[in-house]
């Protein structure tokens, strides 16, 4: 027993041993603890999905469909192609006709790997007032990034389930343009197409034909002559365009060959009064038919192109209404969203008189010129013509002479160009005020000098100026026929006038016929109203046989006075001179800033 207790005692005293061994420098039989590295956690954060949402909006707002289509779900992109997507809010923004929208986010909920953002959206729109609704958008993170998990009800909530916005319009007439004693110049009418059917003539009574269409379209009958002869059978002939009443005086002379076409459009007097400044209208083109839905348009009205037409668009085209609902996928109305009622349309007061510029306009018809006249004590534009002129009623679709506006856009002479407004043209006599002044200012003239403008200039030492009629001279002097280059007395150029409504040179009318001539001329059918039957179909209506019968109610009231509000409230009301005018002969100027008005003086 004690040596057992001997032999524990010697284990302790190894154990013993060995533990101060080590701590001496000697090996220890036992490893030494090692701590281990501090953990690290790697935190990666959400994408802000606030800031996806105000991406995606953002493209909305410049109509960039293809970067909002970008930011869908890889699963929805799979559901839906760009085109339909771009068509679902592009057809939503045009029926609602919101021209513009508010968002702001007003909360949000992320996990790792869904967000769900709540915002309110106020569409601005011209017909249903504002709409506001809060709606919830539905992401999910894919790649590091927000996609949009795309639903109609993103739009309105009312579209889901297949639903569709339907917008039922109501257009008012379009008002009218008059010139400063009330006349009009352009009005929304039914007017008649005028042409001659070759096969359709009867030659005894050729000239009557010539004379009266020529009376009436301020044409040289010699060259109606010319172009009958010129055409072969079964070909149409577009004239001019005129009232009920001249369609009546024709059908009681009963010419062969006469037709005549009514139709309802737009129509300008006397084959275009000022037509360069009053301008036209077309249709609404592919490129423009998102900018005018959303300011309340249908898509199928003509709108100004040029011109007053244009300028005065806010006037002449009223205030349109409107009631927008929401319909089934099966065509039943499920509710309505707002609505609107339509104001009439102004009507616009020129400062032109119509018989001084339908003088004008013969007066530089033949040439590439302008005219204008203006009331010195006011600054009113009494006339405005472009020289040479065009035919505003071929523009309207609805006019069987409409095939005349292909050889009216290609003619080399540019009539749409307002040489008034836009032409780049010397000073001409105005000049003079420099050159007396300078004359003056010499010393070398006095104020009751007399001086001799001879027809040639030879005060300059290495050159002759001649007379602006040299060339007209020349061109009688080479074909044997006199012309005198001495007398001061001024060369008095060529003209003769015809007769009638709208007479004018008989150069300027053959140069409206050779334009004619140019157009597309094929057998026609039937269509057209030969003159042999034509009385029953355009028997008077009753009222005034002097204006064209319309059916449509206007309102000529006061532009200047228009209470709806037109345009920014950084454009002038009253600018000081120019072409338009109220009836009280308050007077607008040029143009509204950042408007165009190819109408205006310069």
């Amino acid at each position: 027993m004690k040596s057992l207790r001997w032999i524990y005692y010697a284990t302790i005293a190894l154990l013993i041993a060995a533990c101060s061994s080590s701590q001496s420098g000697v090996g220890s039989i036992f490893a030494t603890d090692t701590p281990l590295p501090t953990p690290k956690a790697a935190v990666t954060p959400a994408p802000d999905e606030e800031a996806a949402v105000k991406a995606f909006f953002e493209a909305l707002e410049n109509d960039d469909y293809e970067i909002m289509y970008a930011m869908l779900a890889q699963s929805s992109r799979d559901a839906l192609t760009l085109e339909d997507f771009s068509k679902r809010w592009n057809d939503a923004l045009n029926t609602m006709s919101a021209s513009d929208f508010d968002v702001s986010i007003l909360s949000s909920t992320i996990s790792p790997f869904n967000a769900e953002v709540t915002y309110s959206i106020v569409y601005k729109t011209a017909l249903a007032g504002d709409i506001q609704r809060e709606i919830v958008m539905r992401m999910v993170n894919e790649g590091g990034e927000w996609k949009v998990v795309w639903d109609d009800a993103l739009i309105l909530p009312e579209l889901a389930g297949g639903n569709q916005l339907a917008m039922e319009y109501d257009i008012p007439a379009r008002g009218d343009i008059y010139d400063r004693e009330g006349l009009p110049i352009a009005t929304q009418a039914d007017a008649f197409a005028f042409g001659i059917q070759t096969d359709q003539i009867d030659f005894d009574m050729v000239g009557a034909l010539t004379s009266e269409l020529g009376r009436l379209c301020g044409f040289d009958p010699l060259g109606i002559q010319s172009l009958i002869d010129s055409s072969g059978p079964g070909w149409y002939l577009p004239m001019c365009e005129g009232t009920r009443a001249e369609a009546q005086r024709l059908l009681s002379i009963n010419p062969g060959g006469l037709v005549i076409q009514e139709y309802s459009s737009r129509y300008y007097f006397r084959g275009g009064l000022a037509p360069q400044a009053v301008g036209y209208t077309l249709a609404i083109s592919p490129e423009q038919l998102n900018q005018y839905r959303r300011l309340g348009y249908s898509g199928s009205e003509r709108i100004g192109q040029t011109g007053i037409e244009q300028w005065a668009e806010d006037y002449l085209a009223g205030k349109h209404g409107g009631v927008l609902r929401v319909v089934s996928p099966t065509g039943q109305i499920v509710s309505t969203l707002g609505q609107s009622a339509p104001e009439p349309a102004d009507s616009v007061y020129l400062t032109i008189d119509s018989n001084l510029q339908f003088h004008a306009q013969a007066a530089v018809e033949f040439f590439r010129g302008a005219i204008v006249v203006m009331e010195v004590e006011t600054g009113r534009i009494l006339a405005m013509a472009s020289g040479p002129d065009f035919d505003p009623n071929v523009f309207e679709s609805n006019n069987p002479n409409n095939i005349a506006l292909n050889s009216l856009l290609n003619d080399a002479r540019t009539p749409l160009l307002n040489r008034a407004a836009q032409g780049q043209l010397p000073l001409g006599s105005v000049f003079k005020i420099i050159t007396f002044s300078a004359a003056l200012e010499s010393g070398l003239y006095l104020k009751d000098t007399e001086y001799d403008c001879q027809y040639d200039f030879t005060e300059l030492s290495d050159q002759v100026r001649h007379d602006w009629t040299w060339q007209h001279c020349q061109d009688r002097i080479a074909a044997g026929k006199f012309c005198n280059t001495t007398d001061s007395t001024p060369l008095t150029l060529p003209f003769r006038s015809a007769s009638g409504p709208r007479a004018a040179s008989s150069a300027a009318a053959r140069s409206r016929l050779i334009a004619i001539a140019r157009t597309i001329r094929r057998p026609t059918s039937s269509a057209g109203i030969p003159v042999a039957s034509a009385s029953a179909t355009i028997a008077s209506s009753g009222g005034d046989a002097n204006r064209v019968g319309s059916t449509n109610t206007r309102y000529p009231i006061r532009v200047v006075e228009s209470s709806r509000p037109r345009r920014s409230s950084n454009s002038p009301r009253y600018p000081t001179t120019g072409l338009v005018a109220s009836r009280s002969e308050t007077y607008i100027a040029r143009s509204w800033p950042g408007r165009n008005c190819n109408c205006a003086t310069r």
